[in-house]
């Protein structure tokens, strides 16, 4: 919603403040659809060259992300760490039975008590690699941690992928929007023997070229990069906390003290609090009683 209160702020101020000093929208008009065709088109297909067709959709698809914001929100976190609790009392308790979750959490019961977890690929793998891996006396900490960190780095990076195509286009616009500019001077040119006046509309439809460069650059593809960038940032945070509390597992310190570890390791913003976090998990206690 704010990105869309954002996208309206830009139009107004910018056409608002050039209607109010009188300017007049006629020409631009005129000359938008040929300028935006030119410096649009050039923008896509510089797009597509430096990209391949999937990392393009992936791109494209990731643009609604600006509106929608960050995939995991509050109560997320609180399911993933009353999940994580779960899983870890269960493997102290009974480790063969922890076997079937973990090799099937599709078909778990404890995994199904959280679908939208259960569907990111990324959350599941990554809970059931480590606590296999832990099952199978590959519990060294450090390794451990070195191990996930690497992975997560190498996901966080994939993530990024968008912002750095929308900002590759955000600093290319401003030129294409010179290359508009240029043919538009040459257009000019051809008629340099007509009047004053309509060599000033010519010349005023050329330099919308610069303006719509400029203006799509800053005003929208950067940041909708910068945006993207920090949506990858905040999701991130949501695999680091499953790292963390893993790793705090293997350490073998109580199951309350690694939830605790990770509920501390979680961005303030969506931070269960201590009170509303134990709630769930004495529901859960009761529910396996």
């Amino acid at each position: 919603m704010i990105g869309i209160v954002g996208i309206i702020v830009v139009f107004v101020m910018v056409f608002g403040g050039y209607l109010a000093a009188g300017g007049k929208m006629t020409i631009i008009m005129k000359s938008l659809p040929f300028e935006l065709t030119m410096i649009g088109g050039a923008a896509v297909g510089a797009f597509l060259i430096a990209n391949s067709a999937p990392a393009a959709k992936h791109t494209v698809k990731d643009i609604g992300k600006v509106f929608k914001g960050a995939k995991w929100k509050a109560e997320d976190y609180r399911d993933l760490l009353v999940l994580l609790f779960e899983l870890i009392r269960l493997a102290r308790q009974n480790p063969v039975a922890l076997e079937e979750h973990i090799e099937d959490p599709h078909n778990s019961s404890i995994f199904s008590s959280y679908p939208k977890i259960l569907a990111d690929h990324e959350a599941v793998e990554i809970t059931c690699d480590t606590l296999r891996s832990a099952s199978m006396n590959y519990n060294d900490p450090h390794q451990v941690e070195e191990v996930l960190g690497k992975r997560l780095e190498a996901n966080l990076h994939h993530d990024q992928h968008s912002s750095h195509a929308m900002q590759t286009i955000a600093d290319g616009l401003p030129a294409l929007g010179i290359v508009a500019a240029v043919l538009g001077v040459i257009k000019t040119m051809s008629s340099i023997d007509q009047p004053p006046e309509i060599l000033g509309k010519l010349i005023g439809g050329a330099l919308v070229g610069t303006f719509l460069g400029v203006f799509l650059a800053y005003g929208f593809a950067g940041p909708f990069a910068s945006r993207l960038g920090a949506i990858a940032e905040e999701d991130h945070h949501f695999y680091q906390l499953i790292r963390e509390v893993l790793v705090a597992n293997l350490y073998n310190h109580a199951t309350a003290i690694c939830i605790e570890v990770g509920r501390q390791n979680a961005p303030h913003n969506v931070r269960p609090s201590f009170a509303e976090l134990e709630e769930a998990m004495k529901n859960t206690k009761q529910d396996a009683a």
